[in-house]
């Protein structure tokens, strides 16, 4: 079992957590508040009873004798969006006998498109990820770009079966339910065709005419991908300069090895040009997960100029610049985007992450960080207090 970084057994508060399906919700709820009381709307049974009579749940409260005073362990109600309208009960039972509620779930899709009750603000935020590489020990590159970083998918065996599965039974079913549309085998191509294009500057058009849909259904698609937690768009940089920008937003799935899948990738080695495009998708992930972790406290963008320059990430308002070169000698053209960047914008620090053994500082104070240096400095606060 994996020691999760993300923890809510000290919270006063009730709270929302979020977060794809195997991401470890609900093993983690269960390893914080082993004697909870659960509502698991997955079980069908359960399920029935609940959407029959949400007021349920306030009288089995009330049989328990629950207040805020006697209550030691949170109420968790896991996959909360399959019935919107107990959360009038929740917040009922918050506002009224002092309770505190964990809500999980795979999507709020769901809840904002029926207007659910989102509890008025009284609910913090949370959001769960894949593992990160501070949570698993003797971790391993290789391992992680082609098994991906979900719980049961990264020690398996059998990564390339379960990640199939997870594609099938979860993301070409369910998560094409949320598209409202009839037309499931476009968004199973849409899905392919974006895995194609991860982490690259999204061109609706572009993508439409490969799916035979309409750009606007397009855009829907995407929305859907983000609202379901299934990936994230990642906005040009704001700081302006006096290089024109590119301004259109790049997409990233929310896990490598589902991206791989995806795309028929196959395995990856180091050398290759997937490799790297991998091994930039697993720092996204890994810095996306920074920022979640601290509580969202800073934007993760990207530079890209007109004429080409371009940097990976751009962090905290523009103060930290990061780019990803699977390579184990970098040289001066790997750094191209970096300089043009630092020329124009001034940040506080300038980083190439690779696969060099040693760090190094060039003469024009841009640091090159082995990739596993860089990520101990990020989870130590190093990168981004």
């Amino acid at each position: 079992m994996y020691q999760r970084i993300l923890s809510l057994a000290k919270r006063r508060y009730s709270c929302f957590l979020w977060g794809p399906r195997q991401t470890g919700k609900s093993t983690l709820l269960r390893t914080l508040f082993p004697d909870a009381m659960v509502y698991d709307l997955l079980l069908s049974d359960e399920y029935r009873r609940l959407v029959g009579d949400p007021g349920l749940i306030r009288q089995e409260c009330a049989a328990r004798g629950l207040t805020g005073r006697t209550q030691k362990s949170p109420i968790i109600i896991d996959e909360v969006q399959k019935i919107p309208d107990l959360l009038d009960e929740v917040h009922w039972l918050i506002e009224n006998r002092g309770l505190r509620f964990v809500l999980c779930g795979s999507s709020a899709r769901k809840l904002k498109r029926s207007h659910a009750n989102l509890l008025g603000g009284r609910g913090l935020r949370f959001t769960m990820t894949p593992l990160v590489s501070e949570e698993i020990p003797h971790f391993s590159l290789e391992r992680a770009v082609n098994h991906g970083l979900l719980p049961p998918h990264y020690d398996s065996d059998d990564a390339g079966g379960l990640l199939e599965a997870y594609v099938g039974e979860y993301l070409r079913e369910e998560i094409a339910s949320e598209a409202l549309t009839r037309n499931v085998p476009a968004f199973g191509r849409f899905l392919e065709v974006a895995a194609l294009a991860n982490g690259e500057i999204v061109s609706y058009a572009n993508i439409a005419r490969e799916c035979g849909v309409s750009a606007p259904t397009v855009r829907t698609y995407f929305e859907i991908l983000e609202d379901t937690l299934v990936g994230r768009f990642i906005r040009p940089a704001s700081k302006r300069g006096r290089r024109r920008i590119i301004e259109a937003p790049r997409f990233y799935f929310f896990d490598v090895g589902v991206a791989a899948i995806l795309s028929k990738r196959g395995p990856v080695q180091p050398g290759s040009e997937l490799f790297g495009r991998a091994f930039e998708h697993l720092l996204f992930m890994e810095i996306t997960a920074h920022a979640e972790y601290r509580g969202g406290r800073y934007p993760v963008e990207y530079w890209r100029t007109a004429s080409g320059f371009e940097v990976d990430f751009v962090l905290a308002g523009g103060r930290i610049a990061i780019e990803a070169k699977a390579t184990r000698q970098a040289h001066a053209g790997h750094v191209r985007g970096l300089r043009a960047h630092r020329e124009e914008c001034r940040p506080e620090r300038s980083i190439l992450v690779t696969l060099e053994p040693r760090p190094r500082l060039l003469d024009d104070g841009i640091e090159t960080l082995p990739w596993h240096y860089f990520l101990k400095q990020l989870w130590a606060g190093e990168i981004v207090p």
